[in-house]
């Protein structure tokens, strides 16, 4: 802690002094009040301290609060990232088997009073959708969101071989209020702080990225487009027009017309008003309609573009691009890929992100159990047919002479090491050797009473 505090006490953010700091001023629009990064530069001060960019208010309320195509897209990555739940894993020669649970768990079934496993990874992923990064404590028996953008990493310049190679993190910084907030930082560990970055900032060595910073063209643009559509319906359908006038118009008269017209004409909030001409003047349409420009492709197109940044395949999310090729093979093809592809390495790095907060038993892993969770199982048929597989596994195994509990373990757990020493000896017929079984031996040394050389009973009664 006193190396954390000594990194921290060395003055104030530098000013510009690199091309790297001057890009990181003029890599940067606003829109509505908010500044958006077109891609972050690390920040670092004189202390060495990593911090997410101040987007957090910009992507929470023009982003997933103001765009139905974003929205929708954390949404489904919420609801469906939240419904899984963390267990141990045991590493059986050197390879992930079966699941198990103890006590320590609890802190992550009830991580606060009235806060459930689900409320966790929802935070999680919400913060990490719109900052890149999501940041948890301990204190008090609970598990303690640090709200990402007043959270800064502090790094230390790491020496080899006499010279300098990038940084290493000693801790972590938290600002009540922000960092111009004038408040004490509160200092924590590493080892302290569990910190899930999914997505890493290429500019950055430990600090993640937001998945809406690539595409936020295409959440102004979409937006934009939302906006066209509402003045459409509120003013009307009117397209682009050339006005003409004859030869007595002065040029003062059509200097003072066109700026009357632009001023009352010009631009996405005044489109689609009607349009009042004096005398001599002579309209022509040239504009398109939305079907003309095809309004509804460009808007699709934007869509696909949001949801494939997202990480989810648009027929999941029900836009209109995927809704158009949708069928039943095509939606379980994109489930299984938003599954496998997007939903999986999101719990694994969940997992092993809250495993430094927590007593992970020796020989194992903190892992997720994605078993129950609804949107994930197979097609009845498909697990039929996965758990007749298994069956047929388990009785193979058993019918080798395995014990019939390792059997299930094994089948189960896809970890064939669980048979070892539970073989019982004994094995099926087939692999017992050939036996020779001697033929009997026919022979007698007593004589045949039914044969003719036999002696006469003697209590047979003779006829006089």
């Amino acid at each position: 802690m006193n190396l954390l505090r000594r990194a921290m006490s060395r003055g104030p953010a530098r000013s510009i002094q690199t091309i790297d700091d001057y890009a990181a001023a003029l890599d940067a629009f606003s829109f509505n009040g908010n500044v958006y990064p077109f891609g972050v530069t690390q920040q670092t001060l004189n202390g060495e301290t990593e911090r997410v960019t101040q987007t957090l208010n910009g992507y929470a309320s023009q982003a997933f609060g103001a765009n139905s195509v974003v929205f929708a897209c954390m949404s489904v990555r919420m609801l469906v990232f939240a419904a899984a739940r963390f267990q141990y894993q045991r590493f059986s020669l050197g390879r992930p088997s079966e699941l198990f649970g103890t006590e320590t768990l609890r802190i992550l079934e009830a991580p606060w009073p009235g806060g459930t496993t689900q409320d966790l990874l929802s935070r999680m992923i919400q913060d990490a959708d719109l900052t890149g990064n999501s940041y948890w404590t301990l204190a008090d028996n609970e598990l303690v969101r640090l709200r990402p953008d007043w959270v800064g990493i502090v790094l230390e310049p790491r020496r080899i071989g006499g010279g300098h190679v990038g940084f290493r993190r000693i801790g972590y910084t938290y600002t009540e209020g922000g960092p111009g907030s004038g408040a004490e930082p509160t200092l924590f560990r590493a080892k302290d702080v569990a910190h899930f970055a999914p997505l890493a900032d290429p500019l950055a060595t430990y600090r993640g990225m937001s998945w809406l910073t690539p595409i936020i063209r295409d959440v102004i643009n979409d937006g934009l487009m939302a906006r066209h559509k509402g003045k459409f319906f509120e003013n009307g359908a009117t397209p682009n027009m050339i006005v003409s006038f004859k030869e007595t118009v002065t040029k003062q008269q059509f200097k003072e017309f066109i700026e009357a017209t632009e001023d009352a004409h010009r631009g996405v909030n005044n489109a689609y008003k009607t349009l009042y001409l004096g005398g001599g003047a002579d309209v022509e349409v040239v504009g398109n309609s939305f079907e003309q420009m095809s309004f509804s492709s460009v808007q699709g197109h934007g869509e696909t573009r949001i949801a494939a940044a997202a990480g989810v395949p648009p027929v999941i999310v029900g836009l209109s691009e995927g809704l158009q090729a949708a069928t039943y093979s095509n939606y379980a093809q994109a489930r299984r890929r938003f599954a496998d592809g997007t939903a999986h390495p999101l719990w694994g790095n969940a997992a092993g992100s809250l495993s430094t907060l927590m007593p992970v038993p020796t020989g194992s892993r903190l892992w997720y159990d994605a078993r129950d969770i609804p949107f994930l199982r197979e097609d009845r048929r498909d697990a039929a047919d996965i758990a007749s597989v298994k069956a047929q596994t388990v009785r193979t195994y058993i019918d080798a002479g395995f014990d019939a509990d390792a059997a299930i373990r094994a089948t189960e757990s896809e970890d064939l090491s669980l048979l070892l020493g539970s073989h019982s000896g004994l094995f099926s017929v087939q692999l017992q050797p050939p036996v020779t079984v001697a033929a009997p031996d026919t022979s007698t040394d007593d004589a045949d009473p039914s044969s003719d050389d036999a002696p006469a009973d003697d209590s047979t009664e003779s006829g006089d």
